[in-house]
């Protein structure tokens, strides 16, 4: 907790350096605006709205519940065509394809997930479930991941999340896959698995449980109140989940969500996603080594005005982290868990 080490994430392959005594130092660089309060619940400007008009003049259904739509400006489309053939091993392309999709959580744009009743988070989870059952079918990799708050690049404070379905494993499914592959390997049981048990043995860096999951700041974490959502059963994949695990699933990042909210009384921004199993042609294979997961990425260090930035030593170096994972769940796990907004409720 004093001195500063390196630590390794078997996850990934690689190891990040912690310097839990760079918190104390001052700060005088760049403050970031805490996030609005007075987003309107209902606005015809806002593409996410139920009844708005979207960038491609489509008219958004009415929607009361989940709302699911193609994105208007995707990254991936299914119909590219093939990259030009390359003439040196140094300049090499490879086709891409695939279909992306936007996710609104809820009809309200003033709500986020903390803030919305456990079957409102259970029907997010279960139209995610069944998007990854249904682009998983064709696709190998599909990722569901949500961008919250302006300074994690949400251009639209709408609930929503987006999901990406590719023809090609992303360069991080396919690290995890490799390391997961080799702990099952050489230790005979999923990684994730054995840590989980590990975690909820040692309780260190545990912020929250219930009887199906667990939160943990990992041993391993880079940014400063990361976050692992873990089943306490093997389980490959979102849509493998039962319909109590759904339920405990929506409790827990409930609980999760609404410490993040109360650390430092904003809405508080993350980067978040699911990694769980390839599927399309890998649904035949064995893929027993993976352990679904969730990752939260969260940039907040010291306030709601200064966030962590990976810039100098860890884009050129490696990545380091200002205070210990201990520190960061001790304080996330001592939150309350009744929404700082509705203490006077």
């Amino acid at each position: 907790a004093e001195h500063q080490h390196v630590r390794y994430n078997p996850l990934r392959d690689d190891w990040v350096l912690v310097s839990a005594h760079r918190v104390k130092r001052p700060w005088q660089g760049q403050l970031e605006k805490p996030p609005p309060e007075d987003v309107p619940r209902w606005d015809p400007k806002n593409p996410l709205c139920p009844g708005a008009t979207r960038a491609n003049g489509e008219v958004n259904p009415k929607y009361e519940g989940t709302f699911v739509f193609p994105n208007d400006f995707p990254a991936l489309q299914p119909d590219a065509p093939e990259p030009d053939g390359s003439d040196h091993p140094l300049f090499q392309a490879a086709p891409a394809r695939g279909v992306c999709k936007v996710m609104c959580f809820h009809p309200w744009s003033d709500l986020t997930l903390p803030l919305m009743s456990l079957p409102e988070i259970r029907a997010v989870i279960d139209a995610w479930a069944e998007l990854m059952t249904e682009l998983g079918a064709s696709y190998p990799w599909v990722q569901i991941f949500e961008n919250k708050g302006a300074m994690m690049g949400c251009s639209n404070p709408h609930p929503h999340c987006q999901v990406w379905a590719s023809s090609f494993l992303p360069n991080e499914a396919r690290l995890e896959d490799r390391t997961q592959r080799q702990h099952l390997s050489q230790h005979g049981v999923p990684m994730l698995l054995e840590y989980a048990e590990q975690e909820a043995h040692r309780k260190e860096r545990l912020v929250v449980e219930n009887a199906d999951w667990l939160v943990v700041v990992p041993y391993w974490a880079t940014w400063p109140y990361q976050t692992l959502l873990l089943p306490r059963r093997h389980v490959c994949r979102l849509q493998d989940l039962s319909d109590s695990e759904k339920d405990s699933l929506a409790s827990i990042m409930q609980s999760l969500l609404i410490k993040y909210d109360n650390l430092f009384e904003v809405s508080f921004p993350y980067s978040m996603g699911w990694h769980g199993a390839p599927t399309g042609p890998y649904l035949e294979e064995d893929c027993r080594h993976w352990q679904l997961h969730a990752h939260y990425y969260p940039p907040l260090l010291r306030s709601a005005t200064v966030r962590k930035f990976m810039v100098g030593y860890e884009m050129l170096a490696q990545v380091q982290r200002d205070l210990t994972p201990e520190q960061a769940a001790e304080r996330l796990r001592s939150l309350p868990e009744v929404h700082y907004k509705k203490r006077a409720e």
